[in-house]
């Protein structure tokens, strides 16, 4: 991995670098950069998402075809099914590395730049423009979707201190304040819980992921954003909380149902894997008994009348009982 002390500082320099090239940068989207990384992983043979347990033949490899694919997608699935962790992993099939105009709010490639004070800058600065680095980290933008969102949070809205102080006109896209969507670009937007989304905000997000344009204030704008857009939801809230509405619905490609362990030894697995049972206090072995026990009672409760379906009994339950089992 280079360091970035070595990595290219000017656009000048960027373009006769051969890794980070004009002719490989240009157009090449974060869906393309995320194929070949996990084409490049499966040849291999490494892991695709470190930590997940039991979805190696069932929700990984939908995972792999909707990026072979360059889909968005959405992860449907009860409480406590690995589906955050799933969506966060994803960055890892990033660049380690990627290039953008420095001081760009929305990290602007600087061979495609989109907005007015990169393309100002450029043509300006010339070979000279400044060139920052952004990590798979700083590429993942997560939000947790509730009823409140407000289109400026997720898309932007016009800033009239920076008009005044810019003497600028309100028109002028040199007056937005970029939301959380436009900050994501060349990189992974996840929205948790897309349901409780309002139907409104879901299509502001359609709209400027299919037409790449949209009105804030009476303004219309256009950003044609570079973004792979994920999703995770709890089908059995659909009806109790929110809807998706159907022109996003049809814009996510792939739709992929998780599932709680199908094994109680994959669910002792995910237990040893996420309770904390390493104190510091000496050497701690939890009898085998205990576990099957405490993983059998939670594999009983999931098909058992009683129990609610629509909250279910989560993975957390059974690593919260052994967490407890441990003393002191």
């Amino acid at each position: 991995m280079p360091q970035t002390s070595l990595l290219p500082g000017t656009l000048g320099e960027l373009r006769s670098s051969k890794l980070y090239s004009e002719a490989r940068l240009a157009k090449r989207t974060v869906k393309d950069e995320m194929r070949e990384n996990l084409i490049a992983r499966l040849r291999e043979k490494k892991p695709l998402f470190a930590g997940i347990v039991g979805y190696d033949d069932t929700v990984v490899p939908q995972v792999a075809n909707a990026i072979l694919s360059r889909q968005n997608f959405i992860l449907l699935g009860l409480r406590g099914q690995a589906k955050s962790r799933i969506l966060r992993a994803l960055s890892g099939l990033l660049d380690a590395h990627a290039p953008f105009v420095a001081g760009c709010e929305i990290r602007d490639n600087p061979y495609a730049p989109l907005c007015r004070r990169c393309r100002t800058l450029i043509a300006d600065q010339e070979e000279a423009t400044p060139i920052a680095w952004m990590t798979p980290d700083d590429r993942y933008v997560e939000k947790l979707a509730t009823p409140d969102v407000t289109v400026a949070d997720l898309i932007g809205d016009l800033d009239p201190i920076k008009a005044a102080r810019g003497g600028h006109d309100l028109a002028s896209e040199l007056t937005m304040h970029y939301g959380l969507l436009p900050r994501a670009n060349r990189g992974i937007f996840a929205v948790n819980e897309l349901p409780d989304l309002a139907g409104k905000i879901q299509v502001a997000l359609f709209n400027i992921l299919q037409e790449g344009d949209v009105q804030i204030k009476g303004y219309p704008v256009r950003l044609a954003l570079d973004v792979a857009l994920v999703f995770s939801a709890n089908p059995e809230d659909y009806t109790a909380r929110g809807k998706i509405v159907t022109p996003l619905k049809d814009r996510i490609g792939s739709e992929i149902r998780t599932h709680y362990a199908s094994t109680v030894d994959e669910g002792i697995a995910i237990t040893k894997q996420e309770a904390w049972t390493a104190r510091n206090l000496g050497t701690l072995e939890i009898p085998t008994f205990l576990r099957e026990t405490v993983e059998q009672v939670a594999f009983l409760a999931r098909d058992d009348k009683r129990v609610d379906k629509r909250s279910g009994v989560s993975q957390v339950a059974p690593v919260r009982k052994v967490v407890s089992a441990v003393t002191p």
